[in-house]
């Protein structure tokens, strides 16, 4: 019998935690099978490198010294998974090519460490046909059957700490502080960093406001002798009014008003609705960068442990997860075209309301 063939991708956006699961799945994988019996290959640039062919074979000592390092030593592209059965103007048949580098390089096994795109693309691999056991890497935990994901509290952590660093120059400013946070669709790191960072005013995608009401808690705070507040708005929050309209609809009144960011657009209309200084403050990328938590270098090696037993069940077509503190794991069929938003009656919500948090409904 030859040796054992895994190849292992990341995909989407970067997070702390990648190189911590990819140590975690080969070290794993190296126990349970012995490093002589393993080759485990690399494709770079996630589900890119799997359609053009772009890998190496990695040694053990590739994975020696990245339990802290952030980023991915494999590389990441954004390949969105709608376009995946679209063959564009270069004309390439990307599932085909897909299937064809893994039947060339003789895989056994697929990994795929990724949110929730990635999670998409898995599971039509696993429905061509391909061993594949995927990984749940985001910043924004919004993986449908896992209670966390691996790099949310590493961004939780750096998120909470921009917000205890806007607090002292709100404070010897007397401003309003907007901070946008990560969060497109699902507001978990907003919520999360608001309530670690001591936010008075969270916005959250799931909860559309009313800028009136935000803007009133403001001019509470304003008028009860606190000098400033701070807002944590999650970057695809949207009011009372846009929640009546679809996506492609609200996009075009924001561009036809010339607006930039639901944060600048509400940081503008509390200084004209209340007369009090406001400024906005955006550390995007930030959220993604740097070191993983302890607690995340935990979880990615709880993970990618999982995952190389899994591996040693041939038990394929799933991915790995965390459900009440225990790792198990979903099939992909279950978890791919799904999101987990902020639930309504979600605990931490009703958390921050008795403590007078205003979500500004």
């Amino acid at each position: 019998m030859g040796k054992l063939r895994i190849g292992m991708l990341t995909s989407g956006g970067d997070c702390p935690g990648l190189n911590a699961t990819i140590r975690g799945v080969a070290k794993a994988t190296y126990e349970a099978f012995g490093e002589e019996k393993v080759e485990i290959i690399g494709i770079h640039d996630g589900y890119h490198g799997l359609i053009h062919g772009v890998h190496k074979s990695m040694k053990p000592s590739d994975f020696s010294g990245i339990l802290t390092q952030g980023g991915t030593i494999l590389g990441t592209k954004r390949t969105p998974f709608k376009m995946m059965q679209i063959i564009e103007d270069d004309k390439v048949d990307k599932v085909k090519e897909m299937k064809q580098t893994y039947k060339d390089l003789k895989l056994d096994c697929l990994f795929t460490l990724g949110g929730n795109g990635t999670h998409k693309t898995a599971n039509m691999l696993s429905e061509e046909g391909l061993n594949v056991i995927g990984l749940p890497k985001t910043i924004d935990n919004d993986i449908f059957g896992t209670d966390v994901t691996f790099g949310f509290h590493s961004a939780v952590d750096i998120g909470t700490e921009v917000i205890d660093r806007i607090h002292t120059t709100a404070n010897s400013h007397s401003r309003i502080m907007v901070i946008e946070i990560m969060g497109n669709k699902a507001g978990w790191l907003t919520l999360y960093s608001g309530i670690a960072g001591g936010a008075d005013i969270i916005l959250l995608p799931e909860i559309p406001y009313d800028i009136e009401k935000v803007a009133a808690a403001c001019q509470k705070r304003a008028d009860a002798g606190k000098d400033f507040s701070i807002l944590a708005v999650a970057e695809g929050c949207f009011d009372k009014d846009e929640a009546k309209l679809k996506k492609k609809e609200r996009t075009r009144l924001r561009q036809e008003r010339g607006e930039t960011t639901a944060t600048a657009r509400i940081a503008k209309s509390i200084q004209t609705m209340t007369g009090l200084e406001t400024r906005t403050v955006v550390p995007g990328h930030i959220l993604r960068g740097g070191s993983p938590s302890a607690y995340d270098r935990i979880l990615a090696t709880q993970f990618g442990a999982h995952a190389a037993e899994l591996l040693k069940k041939e038990k394929f077509g799933y991915t790995v997860a965390m459900v009440d503190g225990r790792i198990t794991e979903n099939p992909l069929g279950d978890v791919a075209m799904k999101t987990k938003f902020v639930p309504e009656d979600c605990k931490l919500v009703k958390t921050a309301r008795d403590i007078g948090i205003s979500f500004g409904d």
